[in-house]
């Protein structure tokens, strides 16, 4: 289910799409029904499976910090980093990237900061917390 989420862009409405998928498989494994009226916490207490909206943040913030690690010349740095230049942007909402999460947590020089692992590390928990507290 989570396969390629470090490179995701996640909105609200996503995260509540695999939340709600989340929900259903773990429904399916206990063999309990939507109509047996159980909460997700009891289910989850059950299961002991982590959140997949807050893996996948923490998998993207881990990926951030490795791309940002990366020397210049990789070309998974450069696909990353890549902004087209090409023509005029569309109207209306831009479409969501890969790092705008990021440098809403951390502002747009987030690939500085980076560079400092432990520091790095610390700042994850802040981050999760911010999704959790989007997904209350």
């Amino acid at each position: 289910m989570t396969y390629g989420c470090q490179t995701w862009s996640l909105t609200k409405i996503i995260g509540n799409k695999l939340r709600v998928a989340q929900r259903a498989m773990e429904r399916q494994i206990l063999g309990i029904r939507i109509k047996n009226k159980i909460s997700c916490k009891n289910i989850r207490q059950q299961t002991h499976i982590k959140d997949v909206v807050l893996f996948a943040e923490r998998q993207k913030w881990n990926w951030a910090d490795h791309v940002a690690r990366m020397s210049e010349n990789r070309w998974t740095k450069r696909a990353t980093e890549w902004q087209p230049r090409i023509g005029k942007r569309s109207r209306g909402r831009q479409p969501l990237r890969w790092s705008d999460s990021i440098a809403k947590a951390k502002g747009r020089l987030w690939h500085r900061e980076a560079g400092d692992k432990n520091r790095w590390r610390l700042d994850a928990e802040g981050y999760i917390l911010q999704w959790m507290g989007e997904a209350l």
